[in-house]
């Protein structure tokens, strides 16, 4: 969600932190804003809206110096103004936080009666008023800091600036991730590698509860115990960092583009030959169940998968929403993995549900694009997508690279309990390996569904219909279509259209049905035919032999190259997100960057 930087540099970083934010836009926000110390003095600009109006801000009232921090803000507690954007300041002390100070009124309360009244909304703001308070009691700024620490509850990245201090940044991490950057006489502070790229690629990940004193010349960090400990630096790859758009319009049509290569990325480091390889102690055999558990459209490709693992790997599995798994206090067979699903592998939710299971089952298993996440350096296993940075908030490239990995899995489970033969998975896996050059061949009806998609666009309601393993990607496309064109969309296993959704079916309602040419054909050609029956709108995304046989009397169709079973899935998000994409476009709205969303959702 929100993004932090900070630097302690030796030029003026008023112009680095404005760069730095534009690299973290792809998380989404709705404000921004900067603070620096120079000679001795601290000062702040900020503005709400795009960064372009920050810069402008800037040019009117220049602020000078070589040491400061920069913020962009998503809003939960307050709205989006001047105001309340980050960073925070109170007398001396300026703050920038993600996350949630979840005991923030009450601290509010006390701080008034201290003579300390809050000016924003926010929470944040709480943070420096704290701080504030300890200063005036004559604490050092480090002492200030770890005592505010103490008396704080909830979810955040902290990242302290002080009047007079201007080789001094204080950090802190609980829940939200951050990362500190190492330079030659310059150290840097960013909630996301990416932000650091520019600057250097030596970098030290905070782990859980951990705070960190940084000058210019040193990185000391003590643990939530308060012991004096050593984090491992890293090396990261720049090349994975990179955010070009690359002569694309958006950053969502580059990643849908290269959705053949990514898939072929991650074939190639999970199928060796025949070979599956994932690591030897992932094994599938003896297990009772398998939890999967997601949000959004991770969620989506969780519950795909599900269809996989019970089919080809006779596997229970129980799939939940992150945000309410760990609050049923689910009990957890022993001999039972519990796989966590997330683009970012920073999810809130998510990663707070695999901290529920590390101890209950036998196994965690994280599937993320950030090897060096939190899910990721937690879980026992961790698996990475290979899909690449991928800034466009609507998932494209991350979705269809997790259901490639997790089929890959569902592959190997099934082997793993003797649920398929050898030959039987070496049909999957030739069906896996075909994927990127079908997808290549599917990316030439881009102009059919952009023509298309101008009717969409003139919708009030659109529903999604699939059957089997086309049902969640029927809920996807919906969740697609809604992020980012707006409109309101529903996606629904077809058999279920006569149990209440079939009222809903009128002439200006149009039905997307996702239905390959498979034995389940039959069945959603019978929905798709009550549909027709009640004037609506059908349009049908099927193979040559689907529209030949059930295409006379619908809106439109979309011929999409033959698949075969069971991984239909992957391919059908293709049009699924291509119609989200161009119907967003015929009605205008901000494709990348869609109003009230963000990238990587870091607070609960």
């Amino acid at each position: 969600m929100c993004g932090i930087i900070g630097v302690l540099g030796d030029h003026e970083v008023a112009p680095i932190l404005v760069e730095s934010l534009k690299r973290l836009e792809y998380r989404g926000y709705d404000s921004a804003g900067i603070a620096t110390v120079h000679d001795g003095n601290l000062d702040r600009r900020r503005a709400v809206g795009k960064l372009i109006n920050l810069s402008d801000v800037l040019v009117r009232e220049p602020l000078r110096g070589m040491a400061g921090i920069g913020h962009t803000r998503w809003a939960t507690h307050g709205a989006a103004t001047e105001g309340n954007a980050h960073p925070h300041r109170s007398g001396p002390v300026a703050v920038v936080h993600n996350g949630i100070i979840e005991n923030f009124r009450e601290l509010r309360r006390e701080l008034a009666e201290d003579g300390l009244a809050a000016q924003t909304d926010t929470d944040t703001e709480t943070v420096a008023l704290l701080t504030r308070l300890y200063l005036d009691r004559g604490m050092s700024p480090a002492d200030a800091a770890v005592a505010t620490l103490k008396r704080l509850e909830g979810a955040f990245a902290l990242l302290w600036l002080f009047d007079g201090e201007d080789d001094l940044m204080i950090a802190a991490r609980k829940g939200s991730p951050l990362a500190i950057g190492h330079g030659d006489g310059e150290m840097f502070v960013g909630s996301d590698a990416i932000a650091l790229a520019p600057m250097t690629d030596r970098i030290t990940y905070l782990e859980e509860g951990d705070y960190a004193f940084i000058t210019r010349q040193s990185l000391v960090i003590r643990d939530q115990a308060d012991q004096l400990v050593t984090r491992e630096e890293q090396r990261i790859d720049l090349g994975r960092t990179r955010v070009e758009k690359a002569g694309y319009k958006h950053f969502m049509a580059k990643e849908i583009a290269e959705q053949p290569v990514v898939i072929g990325d991650a074939l190639a480091h999970y199928l060796h030959a025949d070979q599956i390889n994932l690591p030897a102690d992932l094994d599938f055999a003896g297990l009772d169940r398998l939890t999967l558990v997601a949000c959004g459209t991770g969620f989506y490709a969780c519950q795909t998968a599900k269809y996989w693992f019970e089919s080809l790997a006779g596997i229970p599995c129980e799939i939940d929403v992150a945000s309410e798994f760990r609050y049923r206090e689910p009990p957890m067979p022993q001999k039972s993995f519990a796989l966590f699903v997330s683009q970012s592998g920073e999810t809130a939710d998510t990663l707070a549900a695999l901290r529920y299971c590390q101890d209950r089952v036998q196994k965690t298993v994280a599937v993320v694009n950030v090897p060096s996440s939190s899910m990721a350096r937690e879980a026992d296993i961790a698996l990475s997508l290979h899909a690449g940075v991928e800034v466009g908030v609507a998932s494209t490239k991350a979705f269809t690279c997790q259901l490639t990995v997790l089929a890959v899995m569902a592959i190997k489970a099934g082997l793993d309990r003797g649920h398929l033969t050898q030959a039987q998975a070496a049909e999957h896996i030739a069906t896996l390996r075909a994927l990127p050059g079908v997808f290549n061949a599917a990316l030439a009806c881009s102009d059919e569904i952009a023509a298309l998609s101008e009717k969409l666009a003139e919708a009030q309601d659109i529903l999604f219909l699939g059957r089997g393993p086309l049902y969640p990607l029927a809920m996807e496309g919906a969740l697609k279509l809604k992020e980012i064109s707006y409109i309101h969309a529903e996606g629904y296993a077809s058999g279920e259209l006569k149990h209440g959704p079939i009222a809903l079916i009128e002439r200006t309602v149009p039905v997307v049905v996702f239905a390959p040419y498979d034995r389940l054909f039959d069945k959603t050609v019978s929905n798709m035919q009550e549909v027709m029956a009640r004037h609506g709108q059908v349009l049908l995304v099927s193979d040559a032999k689907g529209i030949a046989q059930a295409g006379e009397g619908t809106w439109a169709t979309l011929k999409l190259p033959e698949v075969a079973e069971p991984f239909a899935p992957i391919l059908y998000a293709l049009p699924a997100q291509l119609l989200a994409y161009h119907t967003a476009i015929a009605k205008g709205t901000d494709v990348d960057q869609p109003r009230n969303l963000a990238k990587s959702v870091t607070v609960e």
